[in-house]
């Protein structure tokens, strides 16, 4: 159980911090449902199915950082740049969906993927496959921001 643990607690954070994400952002579905979006846009029920299998991967991720041999400062610099990361990531539905502010969540979004990239790499200078299970991550961010910037500009 002591293995485990630390993957478990560090999922957990990832899980919880979305969770209340989603929950301060209120009814995202109505908000998706009600605006005009682009081309490959998926259902509103694909969102909360791919992001619990991100936050499960950040939080899998990050718990090899923290279990792994590294020098303690390279492991609080990459687990530092992934709380940042993961705040940064919990404002973004606040703004898109609460605030509807699509414009300051586009910006906000460049950030965050700013973030998760520098995060990957540090992870990876870590655990390769830290860094790698983040991949997906940023992909979905990438994403995210073609839908984030197309909304703006579909809803202006």
């Amino acid at each position: 159980m002591k293995k485990i643990t630390p993957y478990i607690i560090s999922v957990l954070i990832a899980l919880g911090t979305g969770g209340l994400s989603a929950f301060l952002s209120g009814n995202f579905r109505d908000t998706f449902e009600n605006i005009a979006k682009p081309a490959l846009s998926p259902p509103a029920f694909i969102f909360p199915i791919v992001w619990t299998i991100l936050y499960i991967l950040m939080g899998i991720s990050a718990a090899m950082i923290y279990k792994s041999d590294a020098p303690e400062e390279q492991k609080k610099s990459a687990l530092g740049i992934y709380l940042v990361q993961l705040l940064v990531n919990f404002f973004w539905s606040i703004w898109f969906f609460r605030l509807e502010a699509y414009l300051l969540s586009f910006i906000w979004l460049v950030f965050l993927i700013i973030f998760v990239i520098i995060m990957i790499y540090r992870f990876y200078k870590i655990n390769k496959t830290a860094g790698l299970l983040q991949i997906p991550y940023l992909l979905w961010l990438i994403f995210a921001g073609y839908l984030n910037l197309m909304i703006f500009l579909l809803n202006r």
